[in-house]
């Protein structure tokens, strides 16, 4: 009988894996077990820190418009100026008015008399 040569696919398959690992640091981009385990880890690390950059920006934006609204134009804090603008019907998101606050304070205060008023 004769031999058959394997190893197409397993090689193909390592091959896809090192191009992943290619910019980890050691072994752990040249051996093939280590590079599985580091891209494994790699994929529940990405996966996980997407969920944590939402919520960071969230704080980040909260803070911003916090630490605009608290100055002395602005009579009250973060929490009832948002439900405030829930109760008059202008929806803008946190994104949007933590831009605003930074680029305009005007605007933030012009926007936050229409809802006293």
């Amino acid at each position: 009988m004769t031999r058959v040569r394997r190893g197409y696919i397993a090689r193909r398959r390592r091959t896809k894996i090192r191009l992943f690992a290619s910019t980890f640091i050691g072994a752990h981009s040249r051996l093939t077990r280590t590079t599985i385990q580091q891209k494994m880890r790699a994929l529940v690390s990405s996966h996980r820190d997407r969920g944590r950059q939402k919520r960071h920006f969230r704080r980040l934006w909260i803070t911003r418009i916090n630490a605009v609204t608290s100055e002395n134009k602005v009579f009250y804090s973060y929490s009832r100026f948002m439900h405030n603008l829930y109760k008059k019907q202008l929806i803008l998101n946190r994104k949007i008015l933590a831009q605003i606050a930074i680029s305009n304070k005007n605007c933030l205060y012009m926007i936050s008399n229409k809802i006293i008023k």
